[in-house]
């Protein structure tokens, strides 16, 4: 890790959750973050248990379905540390407990915005920053188990949560997507890696949605967010020949 120490990170739904985890363990290891929420009231308690010795951080509201908001979110790396993205983190999602049969289009349009057209659009803008500088380069898409499979039995209509709408669809293309530029950086031989980590049920607040979720977490041992976050940082950790699928 000691060769990321002083480069610079954007986390994109940096507020609370996963996100959060992965911006706290980045500046624990010397790594600049632009952290990135619209939620700007919990994305300022970030500050109170920043330590002088870790990286910088910088906290920014950004709705990442708006062009501005990541030109503006971008255009501060460059300008004000090292010249832009070494590490970027597609964390920010949502999620719909409804059946699609039984929703409609904004809904649709909500979950693929945030959980696939945003991911690319910060995709394509990290590896432009990279590829510009000729440096080493990670980008890690923050994932989930239903983009492999989606399970059956889980969910019942209690609180209505009574399907995952999109949601698997989006993380299925998130699957593809990463495939796709993957194979898009090696074919350009890019000194660029990408990481899809796809993780099962995390205590967070989107888990806790509903209260089939909660009961469910009092019985299974779920993952925590710290835990996808020690993922990011083993993945960061690894020869840049090491490819983390």
């Amino acid at each position: 890790m000691e060769r990321w120490a002083g480069k610079s990170a954007i986390v994109t739904g940096a507020a609370s959750g996963i996100g959060r985890a992965i911006t706290i363990a980045l500046l624990e290891k010397g790594v600049n973050v632009l952290a990135l929420d619209v939620q700007t009231e919990k994305l300022s308690t970030l500050m109170d248990g920043w330590n002088v010795n870790w990286g910088k951080i910088c906290l920014m509201r950004c709705d990442i379905c708006d062009e501005k908001d990541l030109k503006s979110a971008f255009d501060y790396v460059e300008e004000s540390w090292n010249g832009g993205v070494d590490i970027m983190v597609n964390n920010a999602g949502v999620i719909e407990y409804t059946r699609v049969i039984e929703s409609d289009r904004a809904a649709f349009e909500r979950l693929l915005n945030i959980n696939v057209l945003a991911t690319a659009v910060c995709i394509n803008r990290a590896v432009r920053s990279m590829r510009q500088r000729n440096v080493e380069g990670h980008i890690f898409n923050i994932n989930s188990v239903l983009g492999h499979e989606i399970p059956s039995g889980f969910l019942s209509e209690i609180d209505g949560c009574n399907g995952w709408n999109l949601y698997p669809t989006c993380k299925h293309g998130n699957v593809a997507l990463t495939h796709t530029v993957r194979r898009e950086l090696a074919a350009i031989k890019a000194p660029i890696r990408i990481t899809s980590i796809s993780p099962g049920i995390v205590e967070t607040d989107i888990a806790r949605h509903t209260s089939t979720i909660s009961e469910t977490l009092k019985n299974i041992p779920a993952l925590r967010p710290e835990d996808i976050a020690d993922a990011v940082i083993y993945a960061l950790g690894t020869r840049p020949e090491v490819q983390c699928r």
